[in-house]
């Protein structure tokens, strides 16, 4: 637990951006390409702007629809509706105007601000703002500043979670504040130049931007549309980014095609995912005197719940997620709520001032992800369940261990896949990994199918590959988590987040990939059977000499071929005879009818022999 002595209330963002121009009014605010601004800049046209939208009857945490790219001008709009007592909703322009809609919809946003490209986004709202328009209209006049404090919402970002049912997490300014005010996990320096790369409706977004405008830095955006890595990484350099934040995926990427033009940050940071120890290890090692940061946290808890910071490469098998941070509470509860010991897993439950207000809207919700905190001190503080399973270390670390609702049962055995996930990041020549659950229509046989990255690894190694990584997981890993199948691929797509896009991975049938040499079936059984087994397993092509338990086979699934061979055959197999004769070849000889050492037992096995 961390916790930060009270006082006073703290102030809203837009009061500490407000404070920080006053103190520096020429420094550079914001660049973005050849263009700058100032803070003194800064605060005069958003409170230009936040007169307009209060005007406009924009207060108490209303929601305002910012649909902008990235740009100064944004962040300009941002910081005017927090002036103005609105929290602003961001909706990227490159986003599908449909998903756009239906989150206005949800949101029953009023007010907009637009420019001329995306004014017909939001035609049915009462006020709209357009940017373009403004730029000659006469500047409204300035009001007294609304009443705006701690709890008022700053801002709504949508997310998905687990239900794939779009939800407006509210975010107050207690909780930005508890999270860019003071930070014990980062040092920042007046000098720090901040990198914002993320998309803004990302929740990162609101460390990248509201922590060095808080503390006199410059704000680097990144390039308005989505640019290649090697362009992202020109421009870290040539801009003299210090403090960086990557999603997973772009991490494990910029190490290993960029590493050299990270010598100039200073402070990298990373999350959203699974970290590579292997890639945490290189950046470290290549620079030694950058510090790396690991930060965990669901939009719920406003960006980061616990961080990790180090600047040893160490040796761990895997990279914690750390301890609280300032202002924050976690406890790791059992299914029945009870705390567990170090070295169990639960589930993390977190508190503290940066727990959201809740869901827009959405009530039932709110009530079913937000409950009472027993321990905190604060009338009306709530603690948020995660669904992430947990465990503490004994170095007094947390470990992330994946989702409860990821976890499926294969054969028996409860599965999370982001075990095997970690596995597979710590072999050699594994960039990313993801991990699916698959199931067969057909038959209801769930089956976990890996997919690896290996970057410029040429592609006539991608299957000996793929086949010797199942092998080594065979070694150390129990039965049900030996991937069905790994695929190999150059790169593992991301999503507009830059994390895994687990939706957009190929879907194509398993190629086979076993230890031996593929041999082609030698007759019309030979050839029934493979087709069979291929149906079955989903894996093609399958040879004579293909072991059935090594191309992803188990006892249940052996149970349905027998009796698909008994069907097309004729013929009555024990599960024995399979055990004892798993491949092509072998099983077609127990068909054939001249065919020797049958073993046509009638008795139907219990089919307890594991599978290998």
């Amino acid at each position: 637990m961390s916790t930060r002595p009270g006082g006073s209330a703290p102030p809203c963002i837009h009061e500490m951006v407000a404070a920080q121009a006053a103190r520096t009014p020429q420094r550079v605010a914001v660049s973005h390409g050849d263009r700058t601004m100032t803070y003194a800049e800064l605060h005069e046209r958003s409170t230009l702007l936040a007169a307009r939208l209060r005007s406009d009857g924009v207060a108490g945490g209303s929601p305002v629809a910012v649909v902008l790219g990235r740009s100064i001008e944004l962040i300009v709009t941002l910081t005017a509706v927090l002036k103005a007592g609105g929290a602003y909703l961001y909706l990227d322009p490159a986003e599908p105007a449909e998903q756009r809609g239906r989150i206005l919809r949800d949101a029953r946003a009023r007010h907009a601000v637009v420019d001329a490209g995306t004014r017909g986004e939001v035609a049915a709202l009462e006020h709209v703002i357009c940017l373009h328009d403004e730029m000659s209209a006469p500047a409204p006049v300035a009001d007294t500043a609304p009443a705006a404090g701690p709890d008022t919402p700053a801002y709504v970002c949508y997310t998905s979670g687990s239900t794939g049912e779009p939800k407006g997490v509210v975010v107050p300014h207690r909780a930005v504040h508890r999270l860019i005010d003071d930070p014990s996990w980062m040092k920042v320096l007046d000098d720090d130049v901040f990198f914002q790369l993320t998309r803004v409706g990302f929740d990162v977004s609101t460390f990248e931007i509201w922590m060095p405008l808080a503390h006199g830095c410059r704000l680097v955006l990144g390039p308005s549309e989505r640019v290649d890595l090697a362009e992202i990484a020109a421009t870290i350099q040539a801009e003299g980014v210090t403090v960086l934040w990557l999603t997973t995926g772009l991490f494990h990427q910029m190490v290993t095609d960029h590493i050299d033009q990270l010598g100039g940050v200073r402070h990298l940071l990373a999350g959203g995912d699974v970290l590579s120890p292997a890639h945490v290890r290189r950046v470290l090692t290549a620079h030694p005197h950058l510090v790396f940061t690991n930060g965990y946290g669901p939009t719920e808890n406003t960006t980061f719940t616990t961080c990790w910071t180090t600047r040893e490469p160490g040796d761990a098998a895997r990279v914690p997620i750390g301890v609280p941070i300032d202002e924050t509470s976690v406890v790791v509860l059992d299914e029945q709520l009870r705390p567990v010991k170090p070295g169990q897993v639960g589930e993390l439950w977190v508190g503290g001032a940066g727990v959201a207000t809740g869901y827009l809207n959405r009530p039932g919700a709110t009530a079913e992800k937000f409950v009472a905190d027993p321990h905190a001190g604060r009338p009306g503080a709530r603690m948020y369940r995660t669904g992430d399973l947990v465990a503490w270390s004994s170095d007094g670390t947390l470990d992330f261990l994946g989702r409860r609702d990821r976890q499926v049962k294969i054969r028996g055995h409860r599965v999370e896949p982001s075990t095997l996930e970690m596995e597979l990041l710590g072999h050699a020549g594994v960039e990313q990994a993801a991990a699916l659950v698959h199931t067969d229509d057909s038959t209801g046989d769930v089956r976990l199918v890996a997919y690896v990255a290996v970057g410029r690894m040429p592609q006539e190694e991608h299957a000996s590959f793929g086949t010797g990584l199942r092998e080594k997981l065979r070694d150390v890993l129990p039965t049900h988590l030996v991937p069905w199948a790994i695929i190999v691929l150059p790169d593992i797509p991301l999503n507009g987040n830059g994390k895994v896009d687990r939706s957009a991975l190929p879907a194509a049938k398993i190629p086979r990939n076993v230890w031996n040499e593929y041999v082609e079936p030698a007759d019309a059984v030979q050839r029934r059977l493979a087709e069979i087994w291929s149906d079955a397993l989903g894996v093609e092509p399958i040879g004579a000499d293909d072991n059935f338990f090594d191309l992803g086979g188990h006892s249940l699934l052996a149970a349905e071929l027998l009796a698909v061979l008994q069907d097309e055959f004729g013929v009555s197999l024990t599960a024995r005879t399979l055990y004892l004769r798993p491949t092509i070849a072998d099983l077609a000889g127990e068909i054939q009818p001249d065919g020797d050492d049958h073993d046509h037992d009638s008795t139907k096995g219990a089919l307890d022999v594991p599978a290998r």
